[in-house]
């Protein structure tokens, strides 16, 4: 790809005389008036008129809102949260409804999730976005979305239709003042930006996102290869050890494939594939091209997700072994924290339920996407974790000049352009190349101008050829992934679920299921690439070579893991394996090393055993349930070490009385915040003499299970520091982070250890994702929430996850939490991590936060009578007048 800056045409340059006079100013200067512009403004909204500026945004809940397109009046009913439920006597009625709700919400997050996945975050925030938005336009999310609408069913077209319209309604006639907050400081530095009409694809284009977010192992692969090129393969790959099957069970214990088709009764598969052999020898150029790529993964920014560290819970019981006598879903994904947070609690209603209308569900939505993504409907429930299968592939590619080596013939590259337009900046003009594998995303580097022309040419090779890396993603071929949305939320039975669930595409997930008869089941659905022989997906494969190609297939979904009424009477899925050893097919080899899931497993076990049943209480418990089963096995470790009584063995006494539990405060919590700073000190003297950047531990499930399998290696040369002129072992390591665990501590919190708490050091602090890291305090103060201690950690049920290359601070937690009784479905539990509010000081702004970090849930009214009791506010859109 290159990269050229143009000089914005005269009838494009944004702004009136005096604005443009102003860009010519030298940016000390320009950068000092924003700030006292910026200031002023803080200033006037506070003492003068700080209540209108901050409520002019606020949506309408109560009396009657004309909306055009409307055939019939609409209700809308907001309990004491905010959270909607709509009713309508039509489906388009109905999505232009929640449109419009959402737009009154959340219409701002909705403005910039769309310029992301379009690339053109430069338009808003100027040339630190740029980068972004090169990553992206390189990828194409906009030009596959817009490719998928054709594609859709007419039923989901109509809905996208609705929604866009309903969303077009609210934003009619009313300023941006009037439609956030954010609007208003934008415009204070002379942006002069008026948002666009909302269109079906820019609902479309969100889902890109999602599938970016959890996408599988494309860290992992650039990753492998980095710490490769460094200390060796052989080590490298210690570092990635293989699934405990014998320890941490996989989501689906029985069944085989049989002529392509998983059947859960079978005990054979017949269907078999190629094996595959070792992957190709990598070399220093390859690791050139994949270090810039990976810098600049993660600079994209964290909302719209890394594809690294994510995962969720879900399970579902059978009646069987409920107090109830039917079944109970539970289901919490786990993503990056952001402000407002990414789901939307909704309820959609058709008043009555027929061909026509045919909508009663409620649950979580993603605002700018009509309908529900999780929850239930009158007759199932649904949840969702990330399947993490292998669906992406690096390949490194031979370029020379303006074609491609594949097999014996060069092939053209194809090119296209893309303007990046830049607030306060010329337009970037970058070209990007593709080869049949993908975009070549290794032309994406620090200054957006470097082309990969440094890589060593292979011996083998006469071609005075550059290195390049493309991607090959499932996510980037279009695919009908929003009929699934609204077909789950049509879904009625077990069969109707299964063809809704064949055409969720991208990101493959694991879905668990109930229904009010009384069943359970799960399906994995997702397109899932089979590769030739050539290429087993662990590391980039020579492009060059067709033998490393995808084979143009997608494992078929009926050859996908499914069961209902699985024999154990409950399915788990936590991230972990999704079937042994056994299945013919490559779904992966990246999974969450199944700690939660595990343990998950086991709390069911007990709460069943001896005739034992599982009640909504239990279930809502165990998404709370805090205790490390890695500390299980790193704990007798570190109480070997003889240390010296009164200061040096003081975290080392509180570890002999701890039951593993990771609360925010109280008594166990001493030693949990000890614990965890002995974790993050044991990675740092562990790794950090040999590994970089963002090889470096980060302290997630696979580098507990890395450490697992050194800690019976005591000799292992992972433990020397290879910075000294000794040989250290295991023991030298683990003393020495015990005492420096006891000093950061002291410094960090106190010299009393009953002083110290792990909520002190492990904090939630939520951000507006543009706004809120602008690097202007008093902007991020507005908008900026935080910080609430909490409990919970990494590779543990309450997934409250953390980075140790960068402290203890949250990253990614569960994003809400919901608990369904099919029994009695207003008798279910849900919670949001922020709230329905998208609008900084209003009351739902993260009304739910608290409520989350505290482990409570809120009443899920979901009937009509329930809904009516329980709401506060009611809201009726009529037809505006033509």
């Amino acid at each position: 790809m290159t990269v050229t800056t143009q000089d914005t045409p005269a009838h494009r340059r944004r702004g009136p005389l005096w604005w443009r006079r102003f860009r010519l100013l030298p940016r000390p200067l320009r950068v000092s008036a924003y700030v006292a512009v910026a200031l002023a403004l803080l200033l006037v909204a506070g003492l003068v008129t700080g209540v209108v500026v901050v409520r002019r945004s606020f949506p309408q809940t109560t009396g009657e809102a004309e909306v055009a397109g409307l055939t019939a009046r609409v209700e809308v009913v907001r309990d004491d949260h905010g959270i909607p439920q709509i009713y309508a006597d039509t489906t388009e009625d109905l999505m232009r409804a929640q449109g419009y709700v959402h737009a009154q919400e959340r219409f701002y997050e909705m403005d910039v999730r769309r310029h992301a996945t379009a690339g053109r975050l430069a338009e808003l925030f100027g040339e630190k976005a740029v980068e972004t938005d090169v990553y992206v336009r390189t990828m194409g999310w906009r030009r596959v979305a817009e490719a998928e609408l054709p594609l859709l069913d007419p039923d989901t077209r109509v809905a996208l239709d609705a929604y866009a319209a309903g969303v077009n309604a609210y934003l009619e006639d009313r300023a941006p003042s009037e439609v956030a907050l954010e609007y208003t400081l934008l415009n204070a530095r002379g942006l002069g930006y008026t948002p666009e009409p909302w269109t079906a694809v820019d609902s479309l284009a969100w889902l890109k996102a999602m599938a970016w977010d959890l996408r599988g192992n494309m860290v992992d692969e650039i990753d492998r290869t980095l710490t490769a090129a460094t200390v060796g393969e052989e080590r490298a790959e210690q570092l990635w050890p293989a699934y405990p099957l014998d320890d941490h069970a996989p989501i689906v214990g029985q069944g085989a494939v049989v002529d392509g088709v998983f059947e859960q009764d079978a005990t054979t598969s017949t269907t078999r594939l190629p094996t595959r052999p070792p992957p190709f020898t990598r070399d220093a150029g390859v690791a050139d091209d994949l270090r810039r790529l990976a810098a600049t993964t993660e600079r994209m920014p964290a909302w719209l997700g890394r594809g690294d560290g994510v995962g969720s819970n879900s399970w579902v019981v059978s009646g069987d072994l409920t107090d109830t006598g039917a079944p109970i879903l539970a289901n919490d994904p786990h993503l990056g924290v952001s402000l407002p947070g990414v789901w939307m609690q909704v309820g959609l209603h058709c008043r009555t339920v027929s061909e026509a209308c045919p909508y009663d569900v409620a649950g979580f939505s993603f605002s700018g996407v009509p309908g529900v993504i999780i929850g239930h409907n009158a007759d199932i429930a649904w949840g969702f974790t990330n399947l993490g299968p292998d669906v992406t592939d690096l390949y490194v590619e031979r370029v020379v000049g303006d074609e491609w080596r594949h097999g014996g013939e060069l092939l053209p590259l194809e090119r296209r352009q893309e303007r990046i337009e830049v607030a306060d900046g010329d337009d970037v003009v970058i070209t990007v190349r593709s080869t049949t594998h993908g975009p070549i995303v290794s032309d994406v580097d620090d200054v957006l101008a470097r082309v990969a022309t440094d890589a060593d040419v292979p011996r083998e090779s006469a071609d005075k050829a550059e290195y390049a890396v493309s991607l090959s993603w499932t996510a980037l071929e279009p695919a009908p992934t929003a009929d699934a949305i609204l077909a789950l939320d049509r879904a009625s039975d077990w069969t109707s679920f299964r063809a809704a669930a064949a055409d969720f595409a991208v990101p493959a997930q694991n879905i668990v299921y109930a229904d009010r008869d009384g069943h359970i089941g799960y399906q994995a659905p997702g397109r899932i690439p089979i590769r030739k022989s050539g290429n087993d997906g662990r590391y980039p494969s020579a492009g060059w070579r067709p033998e490393n190609d995808w084979t143009g297939e997608y494992v078929p979904y009926d050859g996908l893991p499914s069961v209902l009424d699985p024999e154990e009477g409950f399915v788990v899925t936590a991230n972990q394996a999704v079937v042994g050893p056994d299945y013919p097919y490559f779904l992966g080899g990246d999974f969450d090393r199944g700690y939660r899931s595990q343990r998950i497993r086991d709390l069911v076990d007990e709460q069943v055993s001896s005739g034992g049943t599982v009640s909504m209480d239990d279930v809502l418990a165990t998404q709370l349930d805090d205790r490390s089963s890695f500390a299980a096995v790193l704990v007798p470790h570190l109480l070997r070490p003889r240390l010296d009584a009164t200061y040096d063995d003081d975290g080392q006494r509180l570890l002999r009385g701890w039951d593993l539990t990771q609360p925010a405060d109280g008594d166990q919590s001493a030693a949990a915040a000890y614990f965890n700073v002995v974790w993050r000190d044991l990675l740092e003297l562990t790794f950090d003499d040999e590994l970089t950047g963002d090889q470096r531990p980060d302290g997630g499930d696979r580098w507990m299970a890395a450490v697992s399998d050194l800690l019976e290696r005591p000799d292992d040369p992972w433990w020397d520091d290879v910075t000294t002129d000794e040989v250290e072992t295991r023991d030298d390591i683990l003393r020495a982070v015990l005492l420096q665990a006891r000093d950061d501590l002291t410094s960090t919190l106190s010299p009393d250890p009953g002083e110290w708490t792990w909520g002190a050091l492990h904090q939630l602090r939520l951000e507006n994702s543009t706004v809120g890291r602008s690097g202007f305090a008093p902007a991020e103060r507005l908008v900026n929430r935080g910080g609430w201690e909490v409990g919970g950690g990494g590779a543990l049920v309450d997934a409250t996850s953390w980075d140790a290359r960068h402290g203890f601070g949250v990253v990614t937690a569960p994003s809400m939490r919901m608990v369904v009784s099919l029994d009695d479905l207003d008798d279910s539990r849900w919670v949001n991590l922020t709230g329905v509010s998208g609008h900084a000081f209003h009351p739902h702004y993260t009304d739910q936060t608290d409520l989350m970090v505290d482990g409570k849930t809120l009443p899920w009214a979901f009937t009509e009578d329930a809904v009516r009791d329980a709401g506060e506010d009611t809201l009726t859109l009529v037809p505006a007048p033509r």
